[in-house]
């Protein structure tokens, strides 16, 4: 109890050094916000701390809190440091603790010495000077009341069996205090009910997105390897009773027939192989990387490619976001070919603060706006894209003024 207490008054000590330090530099608004801020997630670590002390001493169940994301900008990331949840209640645990922890240690203390005493004084009160009563008459004992000493050996019994039943009581209420400790660790220093509900939801939804993307990926497997081969081997057969029928002299109508039938087949079987490029391009088995330098080869436009992502495999982003950032390059080459007029684009690719950015940007005539969704659903390709970024949680800003240039900005978490 002794190592809580000490503890509680550091971290009291942290406290009151903060807010002063924060009172100091009001008068500069970023030099106080900043201050207050860097103090305020600085408390996580003494609520590591005491989560730590709680779950060795008092066996408390205690989660650890989300970890703190801090926004991008000045003031975004200032702002986002002082309204740090976990941290406030980190600060109001801290002083909640010093008050509740001292008379925890004082009640511990005093209830452990005085049953203690009662108990051995049998044994140390022959030590004790004699002193005289109102009459005269000597005692050597602990003088409870005026004239009523403790010398004779029932007194001693009950002082005995008083001081039992003390520690018994000084030990329930120690437990007591004990529990109410454990019950405001539990409260302040774990997550909320909120954000474990937050948590939950994210984990589902990142579990109904990789299911799927790995959907995508058995159906592309599906139409690549068993429909689109069956396709291969008709439009060969029908090739083959083309040039059978025309060498046998059939009717010019069944010839016709089977001339058209083949020519059907084929174009199914390039409309089947897109299709299944846009479920899954095969590329991206390679990696993101690979598969955008396919997709710019590819292109009847000129792409300037910049790729900047992690080597090793496990540091890859996740294949669900891979595919969402290779449909956005895709669908915005698109629209710059189709709308804007462009002659060139620019494409930029990097993993930067735990997360996937991509920037493409085009010459072309800008004016790109996202539409909001019609009465009947419909939208334009770059809505389809923000709501398919915003799914994973990731942004998608379109800066396109008239005559251009158009700049869009993705940015995904690197995992769902």
């Amino acid at each position: 109890m002794f190592v809580v207490t000490l503890w509680s008054v550091v971290g009291f000590v942290y406290v009151v050094v903060m807010f002063a330090l924060t009172a100091g530099l009001l008068v500069t608004v970023v030099g106080g916000g900043g201050i207050l801020g860097a103090m305020i997630v600085g408390a996580r670590g003494f609520g590591a701390a005491d989560r730590g002390l709680a779950r060795g001493m008092l066996r408390a169940e205690i989660n650890n809190p989300r970890p703190f994301r801090r926004k991008k900008g000045l003031w975004a990331g200032i702002w986002s440091m002082v309204c740090d949840g976990v941290g406030w209640r980190a600060v109001a645990f801290m002083v909640l603790q010093l008050p509740l922890a001292i008379a925890t240690l004082v009640i511990a203390v005093v209830w452990l010495a005085v049953p203690l005493g009662a108990v051995t004084h049998w044994y140390w009160s022959r030590f004790l000077p004699a002193v005289p009563d109102t009459r005269g008459v000597l005692h050597r004992g602990a003088e409870l009341l005026p004239d009523y000493f403790v010398d004779t050996t029932p007194r001693q019994v009950v002082m005995a069996v008083a001081g039992l039943l003390l520690f018994f009581v000084g030990a329930a209420i120690v437990r007591g205090l004990a529990h109410l400790h454990r019950m405001l660790a539990e409260g302040l220093l774990g997550p909320t009910e909120a954000s474990m509900r937050v948590a939950s939801l994210e984990q589902s939804r990142g579990r109904a997105v990789e299911d799927a993307d790995s959907t995508l990926r058995r159906i592309e497997r599906n139409l690549h390897d068993g429909t689109q081969a069956r396709l291969v081997a008709i439009a060969m057969q029908l090739g083959e009773a083309k040039e059978q029928a025309s060498a046998s002299g059939a009717s010019r109508e069944l010839t016709d027939l089977i001339a058209a039938a083949h020519v059907s087949t084929k174009e199914t079987l390039v409309e089947l192989r897109e299709l299944s490029r846009g479920i899954h391009p095969p590329a991206l088995d390679n990696g993101l990387g690979v598969a955008l330098e396919t997709l710019a080869a590819r292109s009847p436009l000129p792409v300037q490619l910049d790729v900047d992502l992690p080597g090793p495999p496990a540091s890859r982003p996740a294949e669900a976001i891979e595919t969402i950032a290779y449909f956005c390059v895709t669908e915005l080459l698109t629209n710059a070919i189709k709308h804007a007029q462009a002659t060139a684009l620019y494409v930029r690719v990097a993993v930067r603060a735990r997360a996937l950015r991509l920037e493409i940007r085009d010459d072309g005539v800008g004016g790109a706006v996202i539409l909001v969704p019609d009465a009947e659903g419909h939208h334009s390709g770059l809505a389809g894209l923000s709501e398919r970024v915003g799914s994973v949680d990731g942004t998608f800003v379109v800066t396109s003024p008239p005559g251009g240039p158009t700049l869009v900005t993705v940015v995904l978490p690197l995992h769902v």
